[in-house]
């Protein structure tokens, strides 16, 4: 099956307008923090409450989602049971690739990850709620991987003009 085209902010919109209660985190929240480099899905980390991951299951169905790099025929059921066994899922939606991260390497508890990020930015006329810089510095430090350790680099130099700005 070929990969569907990615559509970041269709994403966002329909999990807002579902009421899931999300973080941008990865390279979409680095963007939205400043970051030029570009990033070919969405990861979010989740609130794990029960009603949550019911609203979160009914947006993966409506988005068609299914586990990314399986066999066809590996059953997946996207519901609030199979969210709630598991932590991380990589998924391929109707809208592109999705990362579901229930507490992202480096990241603070899911609460404090929400509080961190401040006040909501808007994203075509939505609020979503995106990772602080700080904490997407310490996320990318935390996976080790090369090009994430640049990203951080980039992003430390954004927050130090930020700070420097608001000074």
């Amino acid at each position: 099956m070929a990969a569907e085209p990615f559509r970041p902010r269709a994403m966002l919109r329909v999990l807002v307008e579902n009421n899931v209660d999300f973080v941008v985190v990865g390279g979409v929240a680095g963007s939205a923090r400043g970051s030029a480099y570009v990033t070919h899905d969405l990861d979010i980390a989740y609130s794990r409450q029960p009603d949550n991951l019911e609203r979160l299951a009914a947006v993966l169905d409506t988005i068609e989602a299914r586990l990314r790099n399986a066999p066809a025929d590996l059953p997946f059921r996207p519901d609030a049971a199979t969210l709630a066994a598991g932590a991380h899922f990589t998924l391929d939606t109707s809208l592109g690739p999705l990362d579901l991260l229930d507490r992202p390497d480096g990241s603070p508890p899911y609460a404090e990850l929400l509080r961190r990020a401040g006040d909501p930015l808007t994203v075509d006329g939505v609020p979503v709620a995106v990772a602080s810089i700080d904490d997407l510095i310490a996320m990318k430090e935390a996976t080790g991987r090369p090009r994430d350790r640049v990203v951080a680099s980039e992003l430390r130099m954004l927050a130090d003009e930020i700070r420097e700005a608001e000074g």
